[in-house]
């Protein structure tokens, strides 16, 4: 017999609003524009070194970076999604290893504000506000379920074993978040990092985000509080899935959006002092020529596109989200919107890449110095941009337009499937 968690189950009652008047982008960013700038003074020593950058997330979770989205009147800053994310793209410019961390943190959070039952925020925007951070253990290797890990009652409690790769920012984190298997149901479970039996390693091997700590954590005979046991979202609040995947695509498109930026910047603090140029004998002012102008003058457009398209799906979701708080959201407005943060996907990352090799044009040989570490760029927004393919998502875009076929629409139908034969189940005992 299968053993069935006890689990949270989205009531189906509107959201209630949150009454809150948010604070301009310019306080927002008077708060944290220092920290990020003494983050980026110590972002080429921490890629020469590989050196997690523990500090700064202390001096932002300090200052209360944590809690931006969470309403004023639970103790957050209450800013809006397109604040979040103008945030999120300047933390980039400086370190996008670091915005890339807050990836599970700010997507669990944004979960909670949408949830229709107030005992999750309750629940969850103290810590926050007490200055908690949560990290994301997802991903695995594993090509059947998606999960290898499971929960499983042994002598009346909740017990997790398993192994998760690419758990981004969980390193960082004071809660872990982490997907696992209840028999044969997927479900979420909640935990305090430091909970005895979790290791959490930073193996992470790729070429960039090296600082991210989205390396393995391991999970051995770990204690879970039955009321941290969450159901995946089903039936017509499935939907709401298509919003939540739209926003943790945009929180990579944000850190790629700033590699654009870190380019721009770099290119111009490069050229502007430079006296000698390739082929001109004697001093010159590359500055003043009109091919070095012209690379410049492409880069500072193609991060300017990276930029506008982000803050174009940042206000699509703030869109979606004042409609859940008003009990009007529908399939076809979360759909469209997930669409929408694919289509981004296809050409942020295309035009970041191309700024980032641009950057080379700019001052020859010179400018491959190990200690400028230009090519943490590229690599950078390379490695961000292999999180979901966009080969994948092309396809789903152009399957949506020509078919008219949800994203996921078999995994949904999936799991309307399973709730229906709970339902069928209860009834029937």
């Amino acid at each position: 017999m299968t053993l069935t968690a006890t689990v949270h189950h989205l009531e189906q009652i509107p959201a209630p609003a949150l009454p809150q008047v948010p604070p301009t982008y310019n306080e927002l960013a008077q708060r944290f524009r220092p920290i990020f700038g003494r983050i980026g003074e110590g972002a080429v020593q921490r890629e020469k070194l590989r050196e997690l950058p523990y500090e700064p997330v202390r001096w932002l979770r300090e200052a209360g970076f944590g809690r931006v989205r969470i309403p004023q009147s639970y103790g957050g800053l209450g800013a809006t999604i397109p604040q979040l994310f103008r945030l999120l793209v300047e933390l980039a410019e400086a370190d996008s290893n670091i915005s890339h961390l807050f990836r599970g943190h700010f997507a669990f959070l944004e979960s909670r504000i949408n949830h229709t039952d107030e005992a999750v925020r309750q629940f969850w925007f103290p810590k926050v506000v007490g200055g908690a951070l949560l990290g994301y253990a997802m991903a695995e290797l594993t090509e059947v379920t998606g999960t290898s890990a499971t929960i499983t009652q042994q002598e009346g409690k909740w017990i997790l074993n398993g192994k998760k790769y690419y758990s981004t920012g969980t390193i960082y984190a004071d809660w872990i978040v982490a997907s696992v298997l209840d028999g044969e149901e997927r479900v979420s479970v909640a935990l305090p990092a430091t909970s005895p039996g979790v290791t959490r390693a930073d193996d992470w091997d790729g070429f960039g985000q090296r600082m991210t700590g989205s390396g393995t954590t391991i999970f051995e005979q770990v204690e879970i509080a039955p009321e941290n046991i969450y159901r995946r979202l089903t039936g017509k609040d499935s939907y709401a899935q298509s919003y939540q995947k739209a926003f943790l695509q945009l929180i990579l498109l944000a850190s790629i959006a700033g590699v654009g930026r870190a380019v721009k910047r770099d290119a111009i603090a490069f050229v502007q002092p430079r006296t000698r140029a390739f082929g001109v004998m004697g001093a010159s002012s590359p500055r003043n020529d009109p091919l070095v102008q012209r690379v410049v003058g492409r880069i500072a457009s193609l991060s300017f596109a990276a930029d506008t398209i982000v803050e174009g799906i940042a206000l699509a979701l703030q869109e979606v989200h004042l409609a859940r708080l008003a009990d009007t959201a529908d399939e076809a407005l979360y759909v469209e919107t997930e669409i929408k943060a694919f289509q981004a996907q296809q050409i942020i990352i295309n035009l970041v890449l191309e700024a980032s090799t641009l950057l080379f044009e700019v001052g020859g040989a010179s400018a491959t110095s190990e200690d400028r570490r230009f090519d943490r760029h590229w690599r950078n927004a390379r490695t961000a941009a292999s999180h979901n393919p966009a080969i994948f998502r092309e396809r789903a875009i152009g399957d949506y337009y020509l078919n008219g076929t949800v994203p996921d629409a078999a995994w949904i139908e999936a799991e309307k499937e399973k709730e229906e034969a709970r339902g069928r189940k209860d009834i029937s005992s």
